[in-house]
């Protein structure tokens, strides 16, 4: 099923985890919803602006797929809501920061990026239309923890 020109339903749900376990990945019909927004208003754009394709690392996360990759249980990922991206040979700070200045968004995370590495790290994207906060974090280790500080840091 395709969820917009470029965007399929099978890449959204795609798990190495849920194959490895042997957990089921499948959404209902509210997160399939929530997948095409994701696609339709952030990941599609995106693609057609670099003219180059995205990788999804992760997107829909089962409830037991999410806990088996240690994921929040709040995690917009269980909702369809969410997506971890790369785009190869793009910077992942560049394609965060193009996200937010071009784009309404729930949450962009900058993840364990480093700098002078531009291939670190990945872009969690998050698009909820009732909760367009604009909110973005950075996620990085600090003394083996790992926290979120405001804004994108490169």
């Amino acid at each position: 099923m395709k969820l917009t020109e470029n965007f399929s339903l099978h890449e959204m749900i795609k798990s190495e985890t849920a194959a490895r376990q042997g957990l089921d990945n499948t959404p209902g019909d509210a997160v399939i919803a929530n997948l095409k927004l994701l696609a339709e208003n952030i990941l599609q754009p995106v693609r057609t602006a670099y003219g180059r394709g995205i990788k999804v690392n992760s997107g829909y996360r089962s409830p037991d797929v999410n806990a088996a990759v240690g994921g929040s249980r709040t995690s917009d990922h269980t909702r369809g809501l969410a997506a971890d991206i790369e785009i190869p040979g793009v910077a992942n700070y560049d394609l965060a920061k193009y996200i937010a200045d071009n784009f309404k968004f729930t949450q962009i995370i900058l993840e364990f990026y480093t700098p002078g590495i531009p291939d670190s790290g990945w872009v969690h994207v998050s698009y909820d239309p009732a909760n367009l906060k604009c909110q973005t974090l950075t996620a990085m280790r600090e003394n083996g923890k790992t926290v979120y500080k405001p804004g994108l840091i490169a």
